[in-house]
């Protein structure tokens, strides 16, 4: 009953919580009487950080309607190349008049980005797929909210997972593509991109993989230990609930994505509390621009789709608890992932310094898994002093990231190939090198 409890929570304050984005807007209007009563400014703000605090936050927009260009502005058009019950598949399409611009970009390389099925949506890569854009032809996988998914199109777990994945790269063609993972799908996209060369097809020519749990074991965080603290039923019988009768998924076994948020915000409580006391503030001294910044942190931040119960409880089991990656004892429809099975795929891992999502080690050790990928073709990148979401999101990745993984790419135009039998057994024991960057 928790779902049915809060949605019937958030209508019953629906009407205050508009109310109070109309009081701030009057309180904050010059030509309105109440902005001239005592106190009117901090009136505004308290009524307008209420209005946050309590009002829905849908799916924001990409909002990315041009980029520039070597200082031309070209835009962009966002086009749904494959539609999946659970998924679509996004083309960036870049377009413009000029013949040479439109030829150069026609030629520049391929990059499917696959966003985490975490809790966000998949507009938490905004700054991700922006940037890229420079440079590559981009797609991107947008999970679709669970709640949203109408009960006929049946139950979506990991393995679903898996083959989406498998299916976006045969569509877009591996041998020319480059694929990026971030966080949550660094273990999926290694087990799709293992089952296919294991099967000999044809692999992308590079995999880039950004603050994963590719081993949970490896200096374990908070995410990590709530996931160990309790048994796979204490999870699905607490954090597992229904999709009400007002949603298209209804009678759909979701993990809410309000239940998700507040464990969000639990993780650093505090921080955020000073965050809304901050925009309290700044509203009240007239700071916009760190209002805006607020408010556009927060419209991101706060929104958050349902995830399927089966897909949220296989990866609790198979990433977090029994670790069947690492420990080769993974098993998909009767297939075993096998990383080392890759050998012309590139591979470039990169982690956080300070990172309190996924911890330093735990996505370096897909460098150990990939033994099959020679030595020269794999490399480990950790970025110092950056967080979690400093790794693709923000100056650190546009400044210090996206060249590394720019340059990784042309690096790697053609498939990786493996060394002759003996050197190549050699070449998979060395340890590939740690970079640091400031």
């Amino acid at each position: 009953m928790l779902y049915q409890l809060h949605e019937l929570t958030r209508n019953m304050l629906a009407p205050w919580v508009h109310q109070a984005q109309a009081n701030a807007k009057f309180f904050a209007n010059p030509g309105h009487w109440w902005s001239q009563m005592p106190g009117a400014d901090r009136l505004s703000a308290v009524n307008e950080l209420f209005h946050r605090i309590g009002k829905d936050y849908e799916k924001p927009e990409w909002g990315i309607n041009e980029i520039e260009v070597e200082g031309e502005r070209v835009p962009i058009v966002v086009h749904e190349e494959v539609s999946k019950p659970f998924c679509k598949l996004l083309r960036f399409k870049r377009h413009s008049n000029e013949a040479e611009q439109l030829h150069t970009m026609l030629n520049q390389p391929f990059v499917l980005v696959v966003a985490p099925l975490s809790g966000h949506h998949a507009t938490l890569l905004r700054d991700t797929v922006r940037t890229l854009l420079r440079d590559h032809r981009v797609y991107v996988t947008d999970w679709v909210d669970a709640r949203m998914v109408p009960g006929s199109e049946g139950e979506f777990g990991l393995d679903d997972y898996i083959a989406y994945v498998q299916e976006f790269i045969r569509h877009l063609g591996a041998e020319k593509l480059h694929v990026v993972s971030v966080c949550q799908p660094t273990v999926p996209v290694l087990a799709a991109v293992s089952l296919m060369a294991s099967r000999g097809e044809p692999t992308p020519r590079t995999l880039v993989m950004m603050g994963g749990p590719i081993d949970a074991r490896c200096s374990p965080t908070a995410v990590n230990n709530l996931a160990t603290q309790n048994p796979l039923s204490w999870f699905e019988n607490n954090v597992i609930h229904t999709v009400p009768g007002t949603y298209p998924g209804a009678g759909r076994r979701v993990y809410p994505g309000f239940l998700q948020h507040a464990g969000f915000l639990s993780m650093n409580p505090s921080r955020h509390f000073s965050s809304h006391w901050d925009f309290y503030a700044d509203l009240v001294k007239g700071d916009m621009e760190d209002a805006d910044a607020h408010r556009r942190f927060y419209d991101e931040y706060n929104a958050v789709l349902d995830m399927p119960a089966k897909y949220y409880l296989d990866t609790i089991e198979v990433v977090f608890q029994q670790f069947l990656l690492p420990r080769g004892e993974w098993v998909v429809n009767g297939e075993r992932v096998d990383p080392s099975a890759i050998t012309g795929t590139a591979l470039l891992s990169i982690e956080g310094e300070l990172d309190d999502i996924a911890g330093l080690g735990q996505t370096e050790a897909a460098q150990a898994l990939c033994s099959g990928i020679p030595a020269e073709h794999r490399e480990h990148f950790i970025v110092e002093g950056a967080g979690h979401y400093g790794i693709f999101s923000g100056r650190r990745w546009r400044e210090t990231v996206y060249p590394k993984v720019r340059d990784f790419f042309a690096a790697h135009a053609q498939p990786a190939t493996a060394k002759p039998k003996k050197a190549a057994k050699i070449a998979s024991n060395v340890t590939p090198l740690r970079r640091k960057a400031g």
